[in-house]
């Protein structure tokens, strides 16, 4: 059965500046302690078993707080450590190929810069877009900044739920008001602060203010 989803506050997960396998878990379990409501995997350079043998770790930190875990690009991993679903880019699988492999009852999400786009993800059936980079952001992808207006019209051209990423946190989100976001992603704001779960809590109630969210 396909997990509820919840945008509201979104961790996509780096280990850029964790120093172990230990404190990067601690990371999401504080994380999620504080109120993420959606976990995605993300990791460009380990091997496959690698990637399922971490995420079947992450994924029992998640089952604790019955939170959604997600893997960025990879059905396989995904179905090898039953996680909830993928997260999809512009240079991955398409979604109608990988609704084909996972079926309805797991989520699929996918990045979308345009109104086309957005549109396209939709009809193939993406449950929900990543729609960014809201502001520069320093992490290991390619980005390409997308402006609120651009936000503001893909939300007002398609019936599925957006959330909004790229270089967002607590001081810069404001910018989201009235754009019709489900909610914010971050990477840095939580993967990097000394204490995640009081941060993730600030997030959360901010996000809620700031997108009327209830």
């Amino acid at each position: 059965m396909r997990k509820k989803l919840n945008l509201s506050l979104y961790l996509v997960t780096d280990r850029t500046n964790v120093a172990c396998e230990e404190k990067f878990l601690t990371k999401i379990e504080e994380s999620l302690k504080g109120g993420v409501t959606l976990v995605q995997l993300r990791e460009k350079n380990i091997s496959t078993r690698e990637y399922i043998d971490l995420a079947k770790k992450v994924k029992i930190i998640c089952d604790k707080f019955d939170v959604p875990l997600l893997i960025d690009d990879r059905i396989d991993v995904c179905l090898a450590s039953e996680c909830a679903g993928v997260h999809l880019g512009d240079e991955d699988m398409e979604i109608k190929d990988a609704r084909k492999i996972l079926g309805d009852n797991y989520i699929i999400g996918a990045t979308a810069k345009s109104v086309e786009r957005a549109v396209q993800c939709e009809k193939e059936g993406a449950d929900y877009l990543g729609v960014g980079a809201i502001y520069p952001t320093k992490t290991h992808v390619k980005t390409k900044i997308t402006s609120v207006d651009t936000l503001r019209d893909i939300n007002n051209s398609i019936n599925i739920k957006t959330v909004a990423i790229g270089g967002l946190n607590e001081d810069n989100m404001d910018v989201l008001k009235n754009s019709g976001a489900s909610g914010i992603a971050v990477v840095r704001a939580l993967m990097n602060d000394d204490n995640p779960q009081e941060k993730a809590h600030r997030l959360l109630e901010k996000s809620k203010q700031i997108l009327e969210l209830r």
